[in-house]
């Protein structure tokens, strides 16, 4: 990644939908010594999203944009991340897709994670097709964003055996105590830390 991190700590803005349960464990890494960033903006499309309680929590600035009209909602998401120097995006449960023009302004500086073993499962519903075609592992993956839905390069992934009786909300809980370790250490490795 075209990032240096001298004593400068790249500024991140992290998209979320839902709960941001990794929203959460990326602002604690980002407060760790060892991160090369920091958290410095919260996008939410979903207005009564439950992570953007960590914005007032840890002082972050945040941003609530209905996506109903891609083009303008970008736009302007496009001019607050310029305005305010963000240079990294992490996607966080953000459940909207974004356009090839967004992605190119950040080209190989949006990552993404994803509760599957990509190239498996893209998409939704991951968990649910994974018991559904009795997959002895599933897991879960933090990739770069490109232009096609969960199809860029690979940066890690972890493995998670599923049990002989597993439900879709068991298997999500064991995933997600994993993507919470996985998102910093992916960060860590794209700064070869």
């Amino acid at each position: 990644m075209a990032l240096s991190t001298g004593y400068h700590r790249v500024r991140t803005a992290v998209f979320i939908s839902g709960t941001g349960s990794n929203l959460k464990s990326l602002i604690k890494f980002s407060k760790s010594k060892k991160s090369p960033i920091s958290v410095n903006f919260i996008i939410s499309n979903n207005p009564k999203a439950k992570g953007l309680n960590y914005a007032k929590k840890f002082k972050i600035k945040k941003t609530v944009l209905n996506f109903q009209n891609k083009i303008l909602s970008e736009n302007k998401l496009l001019s607050i991340l310029k305005k305010n120097n963000i240079e990294m995006i992490c996607l966080a449960g953000f459940m909207k897709i974004l356009s090839k023009n967004f992605i190119k302004n950040f080209k190989g500086k949006i990552l993404n994670i994803h509760p599957s073993l990509l190239p498996k499962y893209k998409g939704l519903n991951t968990h649910e097709k994974a018991l559904i075609n009795k997959e002895k592992y599933s897991g879960c993956t933090v990739h770069f964003v490109n232009s096609r839905l969960d199809s860029g390069k690979i940066i890690l992934q972890k493995k998670v055996k599923i049990s002989e009786n597993e439900t879709v909300e068991s298997l999500a809980k064991k995933i997600l105590v994993q993507e919470h370790k996985l998102y910093p250490k992916a960060i860590l490795k794209i700064f070869n830390l």
